[in-house]
């Protein structure tokens, strides 16, 4: 019996997302991006900005910014990885949304990241509070190529 596996991902420039695809290309998994309802401009992501929507997001814990669509028939997954950039140190907010929106329960969780410096570790402990009943295995910081290789060895 082979594993549904999908890739949820939140890209707020692209990086995320490239890396999302070429993973779910080499893996012949599913897709499904995590849409903020209200997509952010560039603005919203200007991190020197004590005002911007992201600096306001990531201050507040438990800020829960909306998702644009739901992943359909999400019990079929057997095994889901979570993408995204690292904000702060941790997922961007909109991940803990996607993480409380689904029963995860069993099933197997692995968080990849891209980042301009920051590690994947201290997301890795979060992730794991806000999803705790999920089965987490060691996530990657994917900055390149190398992402497909790495998924045909985890699956």
């Amino acid at each position: 019996m082979s594993k549904k596996v999908l890739i949820a991902y939140f890209s707020a420039s692209g990086v995320t997302a490239r890396v999302a695809k070429t993973m779910a290309g080499a893996a012949g998994a599913d897709l499904y991006e995590i849409r903020p309802e209200q997509p952010y401009t560039s603005a919203d992501l200007d991190w020197m900005d004590k005002k911007s929507r992201s600096t306001v997001e990531m201050n507040d814990p438990a800020c829960r910014p909306a998702i644009a669509d739901k992943v359909q028939n999400m019990e079929q997954y057997d095994t889901v990885l979570v993408g995204f950039p690292v904000w702060w140190y941790v997922e961007p907010r909109i991940v803990d949304t996607f993480l409380e929106s689904y029963d995860f329960t069993g099933k197997e969780m692995i968080p990849f990241a891209t980042s301009g410096g920051s590690g994947i570790g201290k997301a890795e402990k979060s992730l794991k509070a806000h999803c705790p009943g999920a089965v987490w295995k060691k996530g990657q910081l994917l900055n390149g190529p190398g992402a497909a290789d790495w998924i045909k060895g985890i699956l």
